[in-house]
């Protein structure tokens, strides 16, 4: 290209480069309207007085100019012509804010306003999108013809540049490196092509420098942290030795399936030998009438239930534990439905065993009712209500008052209804999870005793595991030929 086509610039943050079109329309004191024009009406005189501006075709457009709230709220989201932009899309654009536009917030202020118990419809608009501060700044480049410059026909946006209120610096497109240089083609008189380059420009921090900013951040974080345990505090109830705390928040989300609708569940908790729960801890609990609504094929009642629970595992002697499996708590459950003439009506009974895992478990638990042959059954379920129950809801599983060897069910008749789907958030509490090696090598920790629920399952998993592989094996050597196995056997 020629030499007067070639221009290199170094331009620093927020600093202004006027193009031919802004010297053109700021010289003009009638187009100057706002303080930020006559600011640069003045910028451009003097520049004229001092011989007129280095730069011909690189410019910029800084963070308050129009330029960058027009291009913000310009965006388009598809490459539709007639394209609408929706209200979250409006908002969303206008993300882009001012800090000094915040209003600051005191702390007094922060401590008794942490929930706005009544927000008003505008409030809501308002805080529905991330109100991070942005601040940006565009490098331009007038493509235009030579000795045409300054038409906006032919300014093109190089590179953008966003720094947020977190201190996180955006550069779009990067820096150049050994990528190459980056490409304008150009449709007008002549098809022209440019190519322009992006170097980082900043000064290396020195070594001493950045040590110094790393002790300030070190110092800063510590401060925070120690700022945070002060409001945290270090007095925390730690279970006695060899005990398991476990707690548990759960929900109930829905339930699913069901012949009638307005149904509610009745649950309650067994705790087994070996677990506790404090006096005033509720074992059982109702939700609220729920009304189905069609989801797919069924019909869904979203209940979204809470329910808390704190329980505490003891271990026996040390002769007597390593010989049993430890059992964990059941929740039992019932579905019931309520109509308008108040008649209740059993859908469904299940049960849960709780999950011997830390962490979050969503189950979906298949229920079933009791039913008895015959249509009078059935006319008497749906005129008026109530249909055969169990006196005691252990049943659903083994009942706790079983004592016997074997427990037969046989003419039991049952038949399947919906489905129960819980999530359950678990958190389990033991010195014998502390990272002392020599507290873990002392004793028999109940992580490892406990163990032996999850060991058991995983036994059974290896077993199904070579009986799949076992059926795989018979099944390929069944539907090989048979003269080819003769062959082989021979051969061996």
């Amino acid at each position: 290209p020629p030499a007067d086509e070639e221009e290199e610039a170094e331009v620093g943050w927020q600093e202004k480069l006027f193009s031919q079109f802004e010297v053109d329309l700021y010289l003009n004191e009638s187009a100057c309207q706002t303080p930020l024009d006559w600011q640069y009406h003045e910028e451009i005189q003097k520049l004229e007085k001092a011989g007129g501006r280095k730069n011909c075709r690189i410019f910029t457009y800084t963070d308050h100019d129009r330029f960058t709230s027009l291009e913000e709220l310009c965006q388009k989201v598809t490459d539709l012509d007639h394209e609408v932009p929706s209200y979250l899309v409006e908002r969303m654009a206008n993300v882009r804010r001012r800090r000094q536009d915040r209003r600051p917030v005191e702390a007094s202020s922060l401590k008794t306003k942490i929930i706005t118990w009544e927000p008003s419809e505008e409030f809501i608009k308002n805080n529905h999108v991330i109100n991070t501060p942005v601040q940006t700044m565009y490098i331009m480049g007038d493509l235009g013809p030579y000795g045409k410059l300054g038409h906006r026909e032919y300014e093109n946006v190089l590179c953008t540049i966003r720094v947020d209120g977190n201190g996180v610096i955006t550069v779009k497109p990067d820096f150049t490196g050994t990528k190459g240089a980056y490409r304008i083609e150009l449709d007008g008189e002549k098809r022209e092509v440019w190519e322009y380059t992006i170097e980082n420009a900043s000064a290396q921090v020195q070594p001493e420098e950045e040590e110094r900013e790393q002790r300030v951040f070190r110092d800063l974080y510590g401060r925070h942290r120690d700022y945070l345990s002060g409001l945290v505090g270090s007095d925390f109830e730690m279970p006695l030795p060899g005990t398991l705390r476990l707690f548990m928040n759960g929900e109930i989300v829905s339930a699913q399936g069901y012949e009638y609708d307005n149904l509610y569940v009745h649950f309650f908790l067994e705790l087994p030998n070996q677990w506790s729960s404090s006096p005033f801890q509720q074992l059982s609990g109702v939700t609220q009438t729920c009304a189905t609504k069609t989801v797919g094929w069924d019909n869904v009642a979203y209940f979204c239930y809470p329910f808390t629970v704190e329980m505490f595992y003891t271990q026996e002697d040390e002769g007597v534990f390593p010989y049993s499996l430890p059992q964990w708590p059941v929740l039992y459950f019932e579905v019931l439905s309520l109509d308008f003439w108040q008649r209740y009506r059993v859908e469904g009974y299940g049960s849960l065993v709780l999950p011997a895992s830390p962490g979050v478990h969503m189950l979906t638990i298949p229920t079933w009712r009791p039913v008895e042959l015959g249509t009078v059954a059935e006319m008497r379920r749906f005129f008026i209500g109530g249909s055969p129950e169990l006196e005691d809801l252990t049943y659903i599983r083994i009942p706790s008052i079983f004592k016997g060897k074997r427990l037969s069910r046989f003419g039991f008749r049952t038949e399947t209804t919906g489905s129960v789907t819980f999530r359950l958030y678990c958190l389990q509490q033991s010195k014998a999870f502390l990272e002392d090696s020599a507290l873990r090598q002392r004793m028999q920790s109940v992580l490892d005793r406990l163990g032996s629920f999850s060991q058991q399952s995983s036994v059974y998993n290896v077993l199904e595991a070579f009986q799949r592989a076992r059926r795989r094996m018979q099944e390929a050597r069944e539907s090989l030929p048979q003269d080819l196995i003769n062959t082989s056997a021979s051969t061996a």
